[in-house]
């Protein structure tokens, strides 16, 4: 099943320029955060984030939730990741998003640490454009899988690039 795709606006890929946005993106997928949360698992300032998520909100990245009570009662909003960035086009061919996109990666990596990655590496002999037409088809399928809430997540970062 092939997701309904569209080219990025830029304020949509000015959005996707920032790591710290593709990391509150990626961490609201399954599980809807507020602001605090956000902020303490990116050991960021709340403020900071606040300024993230309230721009990932008003480009759609982002959909705010019910509100909910708190420890002390106060109200919070949680946020959820709404899947567009997975929904656009071009948005990564952007020198700032293609940045962004590999500095969140180390960003999370950092947080696992290297030793919770598998990794490989390999040089093929093979035509770029069906090579990347082979995985985008994984990548759409594994997407296009309902999210099942007892699964453990699992995050993947793939990066294609010259080897000659």
């Amino acid at each position: 099943m092939d997701v309904q795709r569209r080219r990025a606006t830029s304020e949509e890929a000015a959005a996707l320029a920032s790591a710290v946005r593709l990391r509150i993106i990626r961490l609201t997928y399954r599980d809807a955060l507020t602001n605090k949360e956000i902020a303490e698992r990116l050991d960021k300032d709340p403020a900071t984030t606040l300024h993230h998520v309230r721009k990932l909100v008003a480009t759609g990245f982002l959909e705010a939730q019910p509100s909910r009570s708190g420890n002390r009662g106060a109200r919070e909003i949680p946020y959820l990741s709404t899947g567009l960035s997975w929904r656009l086009d071009g948005a990564g061919l952007s020198p700032g998003t293609a940045e962004a996109m590999l500095q969140a990666y180390l960003g999370e990596v950092a947080d696992v640490g290297p030793t919770a990655l598998e990794q490989t590496r390999l040089i093929v002999k093979i035509d770029p454009a069906e090579l990347k037409r082979r995985l985008h088809s994984l990548m759409e399928e594994l997407a296009a899988q309902p999210v099942d809430p007892e699964a453990p997540g699992t995050a993947i970062y793939l990066a294609v690039y010259p080897g000659d």
